[in-house]
């Protein structure tokens, strides 16, 4: 097989020819049809998350045919396409496994940084947390639901049902919960860098009831904001838009640090929190509910060595949508 592989965090990912991989109990082996590539994926590579398994695959939003199984796994699910997200595994032993927030587990594994993902033509995964998928659809257009989609579901649930929802940072997961709260009937604000003009154009293309640059302030109170942009200060500028009890919802996993802020804007009940991984059932809500919004992902190709490339045009700001690899 090949493999796009990081072999030190802040240096650029080396293709290399590995052994094919064997799926052990409960596992399978995934042809890799397609992989996104998620900001995550840059904060893994470039050492902002700490203890990744090295040498490491990246990548974690795989679209990919089952070709082989483990002890354990059924044949009949050889043939089948499947997709494979962030959280690779849980120990269902702990509280949070227990009470229903295994996106909490206290020994997890995830996908393209404790164990090896999908920047690769091929995938070991866990049958248990790889989700069926269409046979029939496009597999470069399902890859960023897998994390993108899954994590941008989570974070809109946190936000609550308010009718008016900002969304800082307008990419690969803003414009697939862009499409989910127009056609919900909510109005979408989309907050850009500012002088990104294409992006607020994109936005303004799937419904976005307005667009604009981070440092405005929308014409009436937000209901909830979420901050899909790894960057702390957009914290008190949201807090500053929210209406009283509102809430901002963080949506990444990593984010830097939040300045300090008077306690005058977090005052009359507003609410910040963060959002943390997934959970299996988050997917089992947002597959069906994405076939039936209709939502379509804004994709830009590259082949599987080209990974570095858009890996730097992601960390530039440079794509309107998501990234994907194709081996």
């Amino acid at each position: 097989m090949k493999a796009m592989v990081l072999e030190k965090p802040g240096t650029p990912l080396v293709l290399k020819e590995l052994a094919d991989p064997q799926p052990g109990p409960c596992e399978i082996r995934l042809r890799v049809e397609a992989c996104a590539v998620c900001r995550t994926d840059l904060h893994v590579i470039d050492g902002e998350l700490d203890r990744p398994k090295l040498p490491l695959v990246p990548g974690h939003e795989i679209v990919g045919i089952v070709e082989a199984v483990g002890p354990g796994v059924a044949q009949s699910r050889l043939g089948c396409r499947v997709g494979v997200p962030w959280l690779g595994y849980t120990c269902g032993a702990c509280c949070y496994c227990r009470s229903g927030s295994e996106n909490l587990c206290d020994a997890p594994l995830f996908t393209g940084f404790t164990r090896d993902g999908g920047f690769a033509t091929h995938v070991i995964a866990d049958e248990r947390f790889s989700f069926d998928l269409d046979h029939a659809a496009d597999p470069v257009a399902m890859a960023p639901l897998l994390c993108a989609g899954l994590i941008g579901w989570r974070a809109l649930k946190k936000a609550g049902a308010g009718k008016r929802i900002g969304l800082y940072g307008f990419g690969a997961a803003a414009h697939i919960i862009a499409q989910i709260c127009v056609w919900q009937g909510r109005e979408v604000y989309a907050f850009t860098r500012p002088d990104d003009l294409r992006a607020q154009h994109f936005a303004i293309s799937l419904g976005a009831a307005w667009a604009g640059g981070s440092n405005q302030a929308p014409a009436d109170f937000l209901d909830a904001a979420i901050i899909f942009a790894p960057a702390g200060e957009l914290i008190p500028t949201a807090l500053r838009a929210v209406r009283k009890g509102g809430r901002v919802v963080c949506g990444g996993i990593h984010m830097s640090d939040i300045p300090s802020m008077p306690y005058s804007i977090l005052w009359q009940e507003r609410e910040i929190v963060s959002v943390a991984n997934l959970t299996r059932a988050d997917a089992w809500e947002f597959f069906p509910l994405a076939r039936e919004v209709g939502v379509k992902t804004h994709t830009v190709i590259y082949p599987l060595e080209k990974a570095n490339q858009a890996l730097d045009d992601l960390r530039c700001g440079r794509l309107n949508g998501a990234a994907v690899l194709v081996p």
